[in-house]
């Protein structure tokens, strides 16, 4: 087993059980002691996880960006139906806007059921979950690929999304703030939205109730930039009373027509 592997075994470990054992570790995987105290000591580098006397702790700072293999796996039952609504607004034939995150591609899996899409995406796990669907048009990017997120970023890939006009953008977020809007925890993710939510007719924003009311570094967008917000639970009475300001839709799991 390579040493990324490990780490991200021990991560997705640290995720479910919030804390793990060099001894416990050592045993599962096969290595020695000081092997496992050498990981946890990246991951804390990396600012994953905190070390704690023979062992760790996850670091569950909402600003720290996990691979997105971890993140893929977080709240998939929110994911999935968050997913279908927001294939239930895509029309057969529509051109649209796919972001790199990991409730992307479930929203990706979820249209496979629609025909004659045209996908744009900057997201290399999109583009591989749609390799065997036919008589779409899929549309990737470019740009340059930022290493542990499987996304094309950068002023190529700007330049691209700004070369089209489609029907529906949808996106995801790392923060959704009542001030400061959509937001990301680092800039490229963040302008890369901002030209997404600037080149299409209707704008589609599904993020997980975990991310309303926190902040992250980069805004990508304002909430008025916004017709419909997916989440995967009501929102609070305040939230949706900021919605209906910001003239936002707003649709979830159960609601009533």
């Amino acid at each position: 087993m390579l040493a990324l592997e490990r780490r991200n075994l021990i991560l997705e470990k640290l995720q479910a059980e919030k804390r793990v054992v060099v001894s416990e570790l050592s045993q599962l995987y096969e290595v020695s002691e000081e092997t496992i105290r050498r990981d946890l000591d990246k991951l804390e580098k990396e600012g994953l996880a905190t070390k704690s006397y023979g062992g760790a702790v996850i670091n569950e700072d909402v600003s720290i960006d996990l691979p997105f293999n971890i993140r893929k796996n977080q709240n998939v039952s929110g994911k999935q139906q968050m997913a279908d609504i927001a294939a239930s607004l895509v029309q057969e034939g529509d051109h649209i806007f796919l972001d790199a995150s990991t409730t992307a591609v479930f929203i990706a899996k979820a249209l496979k059921e629609k025909e004659r899409l045209t996908v744009i995406t900057n997201s290399m796990e999109i583009l591989l979950e749609l390799s065997d669907v036919s008589g779409w048009n899929i549309i990737s990017t470019g740009g340059v690929m930022k290493e542990g997120y499987l996304a094309f970023l950068g002023s190529k890939t700007e330049d691209a999304i700004r070369s089209y006009y489609v029907d529906k953008v949808i996106i995801s977020c790392k923060a959704l703030d009542h001030e400061w809007g959509i937001m990301e925890s680092q800039e490229a993710f963040g302008t890369t939205k901002k030209a997404m939510i600037a080149s299409g007719r209707e704008k589609i924003l599904v993020v997980d109730s975990t991310k309303f009311d926190q902040t992250a570094f980069s805004v990508a967008g304002k909430l008025r930039d916004i017709d419909v917000v997916v989440t995967d639970r009501k929102p609070s009475e305040k939230w949706l009373a900021h919605f209906a300001e910001e003239g936002v839709e707003c649709r979830y799991p159960g609601m009533q027509p």
